[in-house]
């Protein structure tokens, strides 16, 4: 892509994503760092984001060194409770000045949804038709979802034409402006190194698995807990949890004493997680809905099979007993039965299949990514 650097002077990105300052450095949600380090064809990123506070910081968050980048904080708000939900509609006026301020001095816009912020940048996409607003949408985009969810969506579709849309996954009868992505999470690096590490990979002896994710309930961890409670078999080596979330601690208390070997690492920074798919064959992910979490690509590169819930878009990537298994229905019977068929996979589908994944996940790049926003966003 070194043709295309600087081909922009400046991108503005508007979204909910956490961000903190500590002295003069700042640290932002490491997958969306990442995602926007590797934009080399803008000049300049001006991201607007909100301030976490102490308990929310966690070793996700990496510290932003390209100077290419630089942050804005928007005062927090938001909670768990009804009380501190209707607060935010209070906010929404200085978020609605912030947002246009930076609005006014940028051409191309980048805004995350669903969030409140998109929800002000929505609006203000029809005051400024001759800036191009490209709006990423990382949740389910067909099925169901929250109502402030379907409202938005229900918004993104009526959106004028300087705006785009791009969600995940390809769906019959949408307007012009909704384009299927991929989100990025790999390197030209993790290219190489999945490379070797899928050609040394087998199947042989005791068979790893592994959760990456929330530790709730949408997240179907308390599923695959529930399921090992109840599952012995000689085969199963460790099952690993990464990630945190409101049942971490509840989890660690019903598991301690398995006759399996299960390990919950809390979590992890990007690289700690790619040790975990190295020693592991598959990834279990029983999610009750999803977009199409990153996660999945990760896995593939570093040769782990998918065992994944059939939501969303996930079935058009993973075609099940092809290159991965399905979770259909989402129930503890269905995943019994799928953790018994992979443990019993033979050594060369299991090498047909995690080879398919590693050619797959190329359009999980930040290379093809790139590619993809010149020539359909922007």
């Amino acid at each position: 892509m070194s043709a295309n650097i600087s081909k922009y002077p400046k991108l503005l990105v508007i979204s909910d994503t956490g961000m903190y300052q500590e002295g003069n450095s700042f640290y932002a949600f490491g997958p969306v760092v990442k995602e926007l380090e590797e934009l080399s064809c803008f000049e300049r990123i001006t991201w607007v984001g909100f301030e976490k506070s102490n308990e929310k910081k966690n070793s996700s968050f990496v510290k932003i060194c390209n100077k290419r980048i630089n942050l804005k904080l928007l005062p927090p708000s938001g909670g768990k409770s009804i009380l501190s939900k209707l607060l935010i509609l209070f906010a929404y006026p200085i978020y609605f000045i912030r947002i246009l301020k930076e609005v006014y001095s940028s051409k191309h816009v980048h805004v995350r949804a669903p969030s409140n912020p998109a929800v002000i940048a929505m609006l203000l996409s029809y005051f400024f038709p001759s800036k191009y607003f490209w709006f990423k949408y990382a949740g389910n985009w067909i099925g169901e979802a929250s109502p402030f969810y379907k409202l938005q969506r229900m918004l993104l579709k009526k959106l004028g034409k300087n705006s785009k849309v791009t969600v995940n996954g390809v769906w019959v009868n949408q307007p012009e402006n909704i384009i299927g992505f991929e989100n990025p999470c790999l390197d030209i690096d993790d290219r190489v190194l999945g490379k070797e590490v899928i050609a040394a990979k087998q199947i042989k002896g005791q068979v790893n698995y592994c959760f990456v994710g929330g530790m709730n309930s949408n997240k179907g961890v308390d599923k695959i807990i529930e399921v090992l409670e109840r599952f012995n078999h000689k085969k199963l080596g460790v099952f690993h949890f990464v990630g945190g979330g409101e049942l971490l601690e509840d989890l660690k208390t019903r598991s301690a004493s398995f006759s399996n070997r299960v390990v919950f690492h809390g979590f992890l920074a990007k690289q700690e997680i790619y040790e975990i798919y190295k020693k592991c064959h598959f990834i279990v992910l029983p999610s009750k809905s999803e977009g199409f979490p990153k996660v999945i690509g990760e896995a593939m590169n570093y040769g782990c099979v998918p065992i994944v819930s059939d939501v969303s878009c996930i079935g058009q990537y993973i075609h099940h007993k092809k290159n991965g298994y399905l979770i259909s229905p989402i129930n503890i019977t269905e995943i019994e039965t799928l953790l018994l068929e992979s443990l019993e996979i033979e050594n060369d589908l299991f090498n047909d299949m995690i080879l398919q994944n590693y050619s797959l996940a190329e359009k999980f790049t930040y290379a093809y990514y790139e590619e993809q926003i010149l020539s359909k966003v922007f």
